[in-house]
């Protein structure tokens, strides 16, 4: 920007590009979100009813998460060699196999087709959490939490309405012949082809590839600061990702099954989840205000929170129907504030040459740490009960709480290896 403050034309034409992506980005979270929805609250009961076995039910969600962990790191790669378009768009290709081989692994009552089709389901996943790195690329740093949020907030949209197809779906599934339970699949199926063309069409200039070219053109004329690299801060940002997710998913993945066994209908546990995921992402817009004006630490703080209050209603009220939508509504809101602050974090703490890996391995860990938390989850339902599960996820909250000292470290000043001529 020139002196005096006023805008030149490639100051527009860069804000432009970058309300364009967002758009795109956003509308893409929606698509997304009906299969995420969708997924999360059928694949507890699919895995039940076909092998028998309350302690296999969270190998799904368990799955959708290693298999987003496997992705990530493969799709980020990807991102950084050819950027975000064809990345985004792989992701949502393998989810739709993914979906496909669902409904076939229920037809057939194949229980290791049915885990494999849910890992590929995961694509989709990765996908939509590299959306939101996507968002920063042509951020600045006083908006890069709220531009994130803004694209976390578009899943609410789809999250919300995926679970309450169920119904709809499973008229459409009886109608169609489709096996029992598999009808809301075809709503996802339709999302994720609508996906993958509009990342392919529509997400043009590359954000990624641009955000790249202008660090190309700055040269060594970029500041030191600009390069500044903070991997402690990086570290506690992967680890308050990650441990809030784990404690998210552990909870969130033993609900369908919690309510079914107290009598709940599938209507109802629609409605739970669809809550639990507006708590995820309804409010993300203004956790992501608050990261950039109060603080990417304190909001994490506050995130973390928000969860040691949703898991002390779920372990005093698991008897309770609306004692368990309360907790999973907190549950959500405490993982919005954790995952879009330390999101932000971690992309502002690492140089520009780090930043897509570290944030690829950083999708990784947290969905690992979702895969453990949902495998785990089944088998402490089993043994301690809903409330016990909640009680042991507090111990993952305290330790986020107390790594907070890693986020103290001090900027190197390394040459980084994405400027011209740099190590």
């Amino acid at each position: 920007m020139p002196e005096g403050g006023r805008p030149t034309t490639a100051d527009a034409a860069r804000e432009r590009v970058r309300r364009r992506s967002l758009g795109v980005l956003s509308l893409g979270q929606v698509l997304g979100g009906i299969g995420f929805g969708s997924t999360v609250s059928l694949g507890a009961v699919i895995t039940e009813r076909l092998t028998g076995d309350d302690a296999l039910a969270g190998l799904p969600t368990a799955a959708v998460t290693l298999g987003a962990a496997l992705l990530a790191v493969p799709l980020a790669s990807f991102a950084a060699r050819s950027g975000r378009r064809p990345a985004l768009a792989l992701g949502m290709a393998l989810a739709l196999a993914g979906v496909v081989l669902v409904i076939a692994g229920t037809a057939l009552g194949m229980f290791p087709l049915l885990l494999l089709a849910f890992a590929m389901i995961g694509g989709g996943q990765a996908a939509n959490l590299q959306s939101r790195f996507a968002a920063t690329d042509l951020a600045t740093d006083r908006t890069r939490g709220r531009d994130l949020s803004i694209v976390v907030w578009a899943t609410t949209i789809g999250a919300v309405l995926g679970p309450n197809l169920i119904g709809l779906g499973e008229a459409v599934g009886d109608l169609t012949g489709m096996p029992p339970l598999t009808g809301p699949y075809l709503f996802t199926a339709v999302a994720q082809v609508l996906a993958i063309a509009l990342y392919l069409i529509a997400l043009r200039p590359d954000p990624l590839l641009l955000a790249r070219v202008r660090e190309a053109a700055a040269g060594t004329g970029r500041s030191a600061s600009a390069r500044a690299d903070r991997p402690g801060a990086a570290r506690y940002a992967v680890i308050a990702i990650a441990g809030s997710h784990g404690v998210m998913v552990s909870v969130m993945a033993m609900t369908p099954l919690h309510l079914v066994h107290h009598g709940a209908e599938l209507s109802v546990v629609g409605v739970t989840i669809s809550l639990h995921i507006a708590g995820m992402y309804a409010l993300s817009p203004v956790f992501g205000l608050m990261a950039d004006r109060l603080g990417r630490l304190v909001t994490i703080v506050l995130g973390q929170a928000l969860l040691a209050l949703s898991l002390v209603v779920a372990a005093f009220g698991a008897e309770s129907g609306g004692a368990v939508t309360v907790s999973l509504v907190l549950l959500g809101l405490g993982w919005s504030a954790a995952t879009v602050a330390g999101s932000a974090l971690l992309t502002e703490a690492s140089s520009p040459g780090r930043r897509t890996t570290r944030q690829g391995r950083s999708d990784a860990i947290m969905n690992v740490a979702g895969a453990a938390g949902a495998t785990g989850a089944g088998v402490a339902l089993g043994a301690i009960g809903y409330g016990g599960l909640a009680i042991a996820a507090l111990m993952i909250v305290a330790v986020v709480v107390l790594a907070l000292p890693l986020a103290r470290d001090r900027a190197s000043r390394e040459v980084d290896p994405a400027v011209p001529g740099g190590a």
